[in-house]
């Protein structure tokens, strides 16, 4: 499934991977049904989770939503990928059908869990997942779904990862794993750039996207293309 480091298609650096993503404009992060779309396919197996920054594309996502140059998300069949600026507007349409979220809501397409997490992100809002989880009532005694309801407004493109940090106790000392911090792509991107593609219809963003995989990968079938960017 991966590349050995030694060959020349494997990419050593989060640099590397950038430039490949804004080339090929969106990817998945790891192994799916398209031979050579995505990360995991582009790189050295035994450098992931090896904790070293350099060379572990675990650690390559933080650098690059931490850049803000691409969107990071759970983007592709609810699991995470990569989308750059050039894409995103493509992806959102499609996948909004058009809508921005106070519309959604409106029109009675939004579920109240969804809003409960949406009305937390006003202006430049950055929150850590535990931040969300508990500010829209999620959790013991309150909503259920907390992680599937996270993860479809990630899947409209409402939501994506914006970086990744540990928490700090009260002595200000960090502890644990990394944990995902959220924001609305409008913030990296602005709100002209991520609507840009509202003036034409869904299926002609989702056109746009599948001859764009078809023309990087040419052995993909459009049933599994359409799958993994349903």
């Amino acid at each position: 499934m991966g590349t050995d480091w030694k060959d020349p298609s494997c990419f050593h650096t989060s640099a590397e991977l950038t430039d490949f993503i804004e080339k090929v404009g969106f990817l998945p992060l790891f192994d799916n049904e398209i031979s050579g779309f995505s990360v995991e396919n582009h790189t050295d197996p035994t450098r992931w989770w090896s904790d070293s920054p350099e060379t572990d594309p675990w650690n390559w996502r933080t650098v690059i939503a931490r850049e803000g140059r691409i969107a990071y998300g759970k983007f592709f069949g609810k699991k995470a990928g990569f989308i750059s600026k050039k894409w995103f507007p493509y992806f959102a349409n499609m996948r909004r059908d058009g809508y921005d979220f106070d519309a959604l809501w409106d029109d009675g397409k939004a579920s109240l869990k969804q809003k409960k997490i949406m009305d937390l992100f006003e202006g430049d809002t950055r929150l850590f997942s535990y931040e969300i989880k508990e500010k829209a009532g999620f959790g013991k005694g309150g909503e259920k779904g907390f992680e599937g309801t996270l993860t479809d407004l990630q899947m409209h493109a409402y939501l994506c990862m914006r970086d990744f940090k540990k928490r700090v106790n009260k002595k200000g000392i960090e502890y644990g794993w990394d944990v995902a911090i959220y924001t609305k792509p409008e913030q990296i991107f602005g709100y002209k750039h991520v609507t840009k593609a509202y003036k034409e219809s869904p299926e002609e963003s989702r056109e746009r996207i599948v001859k764009q995989i078809k023309k990087c990968y040419p052995d993909a079938e459009d049933a599994v293309i359409r799958k993994i960017i349903k």
